[in-house]
């Protein structure tokens, strides 16, 4: 059988440096786990902007297209801050998003117990957090017409319209229902059901989908800005969290300073099945690209390696695998390994990117 493909976008930033510790873990996990994948590498963002003119090349979206999974770094930088809107670095990750389909975001916010102190909320409210949020990314009041600044009368008017369809509710609730079913097969749904149109929709169509295809998963609702509470204040009450794109912009980025560091967190991007049974998938870390740590070293590429986890387990069928490459960053963390992001009060001396690599691969190696 041939080998899963994997297209890896580097991107701008530190997404490089990062990058190149994933691709060592990739190494790692054909050379010692008989788990080969054939890689290819492009250019997104400014880097292809630079060389094609464009943050996304044509050919590099054909390959997208043709690939098991996407590993993304990150995009951007003030090198290109002054570019027409039509070619910034971000329009090539739209773009991605968009043309592979890609409707479900899943945004973990997992707390290591050795970095529960780094979390704004007290220790024993996030210590051993494992929440998943899964975001709907291709609709909602991001992409609904009518939209734009209008005049109205001697003054201007700016809209934005939510609009959803039953069948993008339909299809997100069903991700959010099988991913329960991995995990503790608890789903609370989000949405302003009180006061818009769109979120009764949302709840009914939600509930539809649980009675008649997910009875054996808990099923609960919830207004959104109730949960922005909760979350602060009693967070590992949920399991799975699925809500609309404004919502889950705002919440997944709420559940992700519970964690600690941004340098955390990873996530996935889920489009529909292909012939395989897989979904088109893109992963990507939280971070941005840092241009301001760029080229130092010093960038932490532990999200950027969590996000080759969330490939191992949701585009390869590596659950295994995906749960040893997280337990040895676990282990690494619990033995006192910081890069510049994780340093605390009492100080000491950061370890570099590379540094970082180093100690997650002997932790895969004692893991044998």
């Amino acid at each position: 059988m041939a080998n899963p493909t994997l297209l890896i976008l580097a991107g701008d930033g530190i997404g490089p440096e990062v990058m190149d510790q994933v691709v060592r873990i990739i190494d790692w996990y054909g050379d010692k786990r008989d788990l080969a994948f054939d890689v290819e590498h492009d250019l997104v963002g400014g880097a292809a902007y630079d060389k094609h003119g464009t943050p996304l090349h044509d050919d590099t979206m054909a390959k997208a297209l043709e690939a098991d999974a996407v590993l993304l770094g990150a995009v951007g930088g003030p090198k290109y801050d002054d570019l027409d809107f039509s070619v910034k670095p971000e329009r090539g990750l739209l773009r991605l998003r968009k043309e592979m389909d890609l409707f479900s975001n899943l945004r973990p916010a997992q707390c290591f117990d050795a970095l529960a102190d780094f979390s704004s909320l007290k220790k024993e409210l996030v210590a051993g957090l494992d929440i998943m949020i899964v975001r709907e990314l291709t609709s909602g009041v991001y992409f609904g017409e009518p939209r734009g600044i209008f005049e109205e009368g001697n003054e201007r008017v700016g809209i934005n319209t939510q609009r959803y369809t039953e069948s993008e509710i339909d299809r997100v609730a069903r991700s959010a229902f099988e991913l329960a079913r991995r995990r503790g097969n608890k789903v609370c749904s989000m949405e302003k059901a009180n006061v818009m149109e769109s979120g009764i929709l949302w709840r009914e169509v939600v509930q539809k989908v649980h009675d008649e295809d997910y009875p054996d998963v808990e099923l609960s609702h919830m207004y959104a800005d109730n949960g922005a509470m909760q979350l602060v204040r009693s967070p590992k009450q949920f399991d799975v969290i699925v809500t609309d794109n404004l919502f889950g912009d705002i919440l997944s980025d709420c559940a992700a300073m519970l964690t600690g560091s941004l340098g955390m967190l990873p996530s996935a991007s889920l489009g529909a099945p292909n012939a395989n049974g897989h979904p088109k998938a893109m992963y990507e870390p939280v971070h941005g690209s840092a241009p301001d740590i760029a080229g130092q070293g010093k960038a932490n590429p532990i999200a950027c390696i969590l996000s080759f986890a969330m490939a191992l387990r949701y585009s390869f069928d590596q659950g295994d695998e995906a749960t040893r490459l997280e337990s040895a960053i676990e282990k690494v963390l619990a033995d006192g390994a910081r890069t510049a992001d994780l340093m605390g009060p009492e100080g000491g001396t950061p370890i570099s990117t590379t540094q970082m690599g180093d100690a997650i691969l002997e932790a895969l190696d004692a893991s044998l």
